[in-house]
């Protein structure tokens, strides 16, 4: 193991066909159509989770908890942590507010039923909370949520607010935001926090920046991804723009072993403890 500092492992539990990069390409009246493989590929990462002995926070939609209950309990009854990602995939930046509370409630509703466990945690679909929808997080809160983990400070042309804060902080409402991990050289904020920079990066490169990162910061870091990044049979979409190809295609058959010389090589854990939520919050 390279370093004893801990990081939070996390998972965004959605199918191969509800990336938001597809939203105008497969429709959600469609969704129900399609093959599902989430279960498959969840169930690979679970084994994976398993037999290298990792905890993780599994940030889930509702849509997917709906269709596969039993996947939900078996991530609890093995020890990870259970969490919202919202119901239907929406970008929080393209709904109201009525309609953000409706689908956040009711997945948190949805995961308590099945998992049997309280829901604290949030990850907005593609981290769609910016300067223009700051309201998400009294509504995170009005419905017993206890933190998020939805900002990326980091320039892309689909998500980011490079001005709000790197670690974890605590809002006036209580609300804890976790940020994702990012790594400063010089005036430049790079992602290191894993998804599709994880099967951009040569792994070399993203051990040496977590590895730098634990050097020069006291705080945790964080790695995200989602279930079909492990799955290379998943089908192929047609008719995708170039740049949406290469991004969600992109070095997908070594994703998983990729992760395996991850969390071997670094300390992992669920969010919820990893950051001390509830003492935190108690704090």
């Amino acid at each position: 193991m390279l370093s004893s500092a801990q990081n939070a492992m996390s998972v965004d539990v959605e199918d191969y066909f509800q990336v938001s990069a597809f939203e105008n390409i497969i429709s959600r009246d469609s969704w129900d159509t399609l093959p599902l493989r989430v279960d498959y590929s969840t169930n690979r990462l679970l084994d994976l989770f398993a037999r290298k002995q990792v905890k993780a926070t599994f940030f889930t939609l509702g849509w997917v908890a709906e269709r596969r209950p039993d996947l939900v309990r078996k991530i609890v009854a093995e020890g990870h942590e259970i969490a919202s990602h919202g119901y239907g995939h929406e970008r929080v930046t393209e709904m109201s507010r009525d309609a953000f509370r409706q689908d956040v409630d009711r997945a948190k509703k949805i995961l308590e039923d099945i998992s049997g466990e309280e829901v604290i945690g949030y990850r907005a679909p593609s981290f769609s909370i910016n300067d223009t929808n700051r309201w998400v997080f009294d509504e995170l809160v009005a419905l017993g949520y206890r933190y998020s983990s939805s900002t990326y400070p980091v320039k892309h042309d689909l998500y980011g607010v490079p001005h709000w804060p790197r670690f974890k902080y605590k809002l006036d409402n209580g609300l804890i935001e976790i940020p994702m991990t990012t790594l400063k050289i010089g005036e430049k904020t790079i992602p290191i926090s894993g998804g599709g920079f994880f099967r951009l990066y040569p792994y070399w490169l993203t051990r040496f920046m977590l590895s730098l990162f634990h050097r020069r910061e006291s705080a945790p870091g964080i790695f995200y991804m989602h279930p079909w990044e492990l799955d290379a049979e998943q089908p192929r979409q047609a008719n995708l723009p170039a740049k949406t190809r290469f991004r969600h295609y992109l070095n997908i058959n070594k994703h998983e072993r990729r992760l395996e010389k991850l969390v071997s090589d670094f300390k992992w854990g669920r969010m919820d403890e990893v950051f001390s939520i509830r003492e935190a919050v108690n704090a």
